[in-house]
């Protein structure tokens, strides 16, 4: 099956969340990288909570809420500029060191590029900027535009809706787990970038391909376009 684009996760695959430990451990000395993990676990859920609630928030205002319950869960004193800064740094995460070299050679096949992202626009500009990938992207797809999150189905049929083609002409690459396995339910061909070694999920999903790294991706659309 050929392809014809491949849309990326951001927040966790191309970007890393925990990158922000280092400001955390800044401000609350020896708590950088717990407060980096809880607040990634209290954001992802409160993206499932409100999507399964019907509440929608922009991913903006739903981060902030989640770093300031993971911040009381650990009682740090966070005040107004610390959250300030905080959040400053989560439009700058750094990205994972396998993501330049894999987007260059993707970029080179001619197949569109573009994410697929929890994220709002204008958290999704200046992250991207920030990372300098904006210019390996050829669009930015968020889920603001249908106004809840992965995995509902909603927010992954904006694919094929923008790309004018069928689900299963498009790669879906995510490090989540429960991410690939939406876009797999949704029709894509989905890959795993498991970059913990976590066992496979049991959610009865095809997952196309998997790997520790974005090599895996890239390796799955090169057989893909030699057939």
């Amino acid at each position: 099956m050929k392809i014809q684009a491949v849309l990326f996760d951001v927040f966790g695959t191309l970007l890393d969340t925990s990158s922000i430990a280092q400001r955390g451990d800044q401000l609350f000395p020896g708590n950088g990288l717990a407060l980096a993990q809880r607040w990634r676990e209290k954001q992802l859920e409160y993206t499932r909570l409100r999507a399964m609630g019907g509440r929608y928030v922009n991913f903006t205002q739903l981060t902030e809420d989640a770093l300031l319950v993971a911040a009381d869960g650990l009682r740090l004193p966070i005040d107004a500029a610390a959250r300030g800064l905080l959040m400053h740094e989560y439009g700058r995460l750094d990205t994972h060191a396998d993501v330049l070299p894999a987007l260059k050679r993707m970029k080179q096949t001619g197949v569109t590029l573009g994410v697929l992202s929890n994220g709002d626009a204008a958290l999704l500009e200046e992250a991207l900027h920030a990372a300098e990938l904006d210019d390996y992207l050829d669009l930015v797809l968020s889920a603001d535009l249908v106004q809840t999150y992965k995995p509902a189905r909603a927010v992954y049929e904006l694919g094929p809706q923008t790309l004018k083609c069928a689900a299963g002409d498009i790669l879906f690459v995510s490090a989540n787990a429960w991410d690939a396995v939406g876009a797999a339910w949704a029709g894509y061909q989905s890959v795993w970038i498991n970059r913990t070694g976590q066992p496979d999920e049991r959610l009865g999903a095809t997952i196309a391909a998997s790997g520790r790294t974005l090599e895996a991706a890239g390796r799955y659309l090169a057989e893909r376009q030699a057939e």
